[in-house]
């Protein structure tokens, strides 16, 4: 089973709805009132107070007492979609932006390895990325006829957290057997960029393909 986050529902519902056929998911909600919303397509799901260490681990423990066999982790960094929350880069929103684009995943994550190494069963962390380009990059940009507008300063500083620290964690599976860790990076470029529906498959499918690998621990 599958814990989803870093897109809430209903905006990442195109990517939960690509597991539910062969998996129990569970994901996350901007309020408590949308928690139920999504149990018709088979999603259950939880608020998440980023801000908030005990809120990490009480999502990790609510999917746990919810799915019957977690062990599949979908830690997901869409640049757009954060862009269009945080586009300009305000004194008075630069706390709360880096709270919800870097300190919610590290207080997550944190609490995820304990749990994996308190249970010590096989279990696959799976980063994704859809990047944004900076505004560097736009200008310097070859190919004048991708049409993506350039993420804020605090868009792109958070995307290059989200890779360091999944990089990171990569570094965990060296003594712990029963762990593997993906990290994918879908760029501008890349014919899924604007179809959560495509990219949402394409990680069921790498999730299946770690899942039958020999060597599980890498991708």
């Amino acid at each position: 089973d599958l814990l989803f986050v870093g897109k809430e529902l209903p905006e990442g519902l195109e990517i939960a709805e690509s597991f539910i056929t062969s998996r129990k998911v569970f994901s996350i909600t901007k309020t408590e009132a949308e928690e139920l919303n999504f149990e018709a397509e088979n999603i259950l799901a939880s608020t998440w107070n980023k801000t908030s260490a005990i809120s990490a681990r009480a999502l990790l423990i609510k999917a746990e007492t919810k799915l019957d066999n977690l062990n599949q982790y979908l830690i997901y960094f869409d640049a757009p979609y954060y862009n269009s929350i945080f586009e300009l880069d305000r004194t008075e929103t630069i706390s709360h932006a880096f709270d919800s684009m870097i300190l919610s995943y590290q207080y997550l994550l944190s609490e995820l390895i304990a749990r994996i190494d308190q249970k010590k069963e096989n279990a696959c962390v799976f980063f994704f990325i859809k990047k944004a380009i900076s505004k560097t990059e736009a200008l310097l940009q070859p190919n004048k006829t991708i049409n993506i507008q350039p993420a804020s300063n605090s868009v792109i500083t958070s995307q290059n957290a989200f890779i360091a620290t999944a990089e990171h964690f990569s570094t965990f599976i060296s003594d712990r057997p029963y762990l593997s860790v993906v990290l994918a990076k879908c760029e501008p470029s890349n014919e899924l960029y604007n179809n959560d529906k495509e990219i949402g498959s394409w990680i069921k499918q790498s999730f299946d393909s770690l899942e039958n690998s020999k060597n599980k621990q890498t991708l």
